[in-house]
């Protein structure tokens, strides 16, 4: 009988650490994240605010497709000053294409296309997963805290920690961090809605920045939705014709 109970608590054991195991994977974690931000392919309309110290703003509405883990466009709806203008992402490789200025112009992860505390890698932001591996993951309670590190020094930000809502498997708030430590930004999901196709995520991201101290930016999600999209949209020659996909 005692060896018939060690036998049995030898495999409830067996069953539970493997659970705890995946339960506290970070990067099984992270996937989940990703997948639960965005489908895999789609298009979304957004509105980005930028909000000065004094409290004055700029806005711009940007349309923009995604699809994979390495491909994104975005195209500028309004201001009139910026409509027409388009930026591609492929990789870590970025370009702004201006109409009547020629061919598309090189532009670096860091810089910002519109202003104010978001840079060009959050505007064109790929999957947490594509550039992040997790360290470690740390149980509170109601959330994970996911320690991540970039797979390449390309990527915008040396590491990040990344708070993760148990429940919805979608980030709430994520720091920043350059390679020597410091803070750069901090980002803040809000505002959980429902997109449809079963896609529930929040509609509001803010960031704001102790490098830019009194300024802050924001992010509305107005539509997310699945689109297959070919692979020549992704490319240099086809920025002036982003529109044709709305």
């Amino acid at each position: 009988m005692k060896h018939k109970f060690t036998v049995l608590i030898y495999l409830a054991l067996s069953l539970l650490i493997p659970a705890m195991a995946l339960a506290l994977d970070g990067n099984a974690i992270l996937k989940q994240v990703d997948k639960n931000l965005q489908p895999e392919s789609y298009e979304m309309y957004r509105k980005l605010i930028n909000v000065e110290p004094d409290g004055s703003k700029k806005e711009f509405v940007l349309y923009s497709v995604k699809k994979g883990q390495d491909k994104m466009v975005a195209l500028f709806l309004s201001p009139a000053s910026e409509k027409g203008r388009s930026t591609l992402r492929l990789n870590d490789n970025m370009w702004l294409y201006i109409p009547n200025v020629g061919k598309p112009i090189r532009i670096t992860s860091l810089q910002s296309v519109v202003g104010g505390v978001f840079n060009n890698s959050d505007i064109l932001r790929l999957d947490y997963g594509a550039e992040y591996e997790a360290v470690n993951v740390v149980d509170e309670g109601e959330q994970y805290l996911l320690n991540l590190k970039a797979k390449t020094n390309s990527v915008a930000y040396d590491s990040l920690k990344m708070w993760v809502d148990k429940e919805t498997q979608v980030p709430t708030t994520i720091e920043c961090f350059a390679a020597s430590g410091m803070l750069i930004k901090t980002l803040y999901y809000k505002e959980p809605k429902d997109f449809g196709d079963g896609l529930k995520r929040p509609s509001v991201l803010e960031t704001d920045s102790p490098l830019y101290k009194g300024y802050k930016s924001v992010m509305i999600y107005a539509k997310i939705k699945k689109k297959e999209l070919a692979d020549e949209v992704f490319s240099l020659n086809y920025l002036p014709r982003v529109e044709e996909l709305r």
